[in-house]
């Protein structure tokens, strides 16, 4: 599977207010960082929770040994942009830390699974990702 021809026609699916193959469109948004070595925008499809004023992600990468080049991005540059549903905003990012973290972990966990599955992959510590209207 090509994970770069996937995201570039789930980004045009979305982006076209239609349907969007294999995923559901109300959990999706599209999260836009700026690359860290290049200075460039970055789009990346990703599943999201909806907590109080935030919106959580999850840098899961299927499991893999690293971390997503989203979550690195957004390390070294916290301001991204969102796009759920109709609205696009400029936002800012913020791993979870501490109790907050634990205690939304154990949520996301409960609620989706596949993300246990994720941590039983991989030796790293999963990073949730706060997304707060900036």
């Amino acid at each position: 599977m090509d994970v770069k021809e996937v995201n570039r026609r789930t980004i045009a699916q979305f982006r076209a207010g239609g349907e969007i193959e294999g995923m559901q469109r109300d959990r999706l948004i599209l999260l836009t960082t700026i690359g860290r070595r290049t200075g460039a925008p970055y789009t990346t499809p990703l599943m999201f929770h909806h907590d109080g004023d935030r919106l959580l992600v999850v840098a899961s990468n299927i499991g893999a040994p690293k971390h997503p080049d989203w979550y690195v991005n957004l390390r070294e540059n916290p301001r991204v942009t969102v796009e759920v549903g109709e609205e696009s905003y400029p936002a800012l990012a913020a791993p979870l830390t501490g109790d907050d973290r634990a205690r939304t972990w154990a949520m996301l966990k409960n609620a989706y699974p596949f993300f246990a599955e994720h941590e039983m992959q991989t030796s790293r510590v999963i990073p949730v990702v706060a997304l707060t209207r900036a």
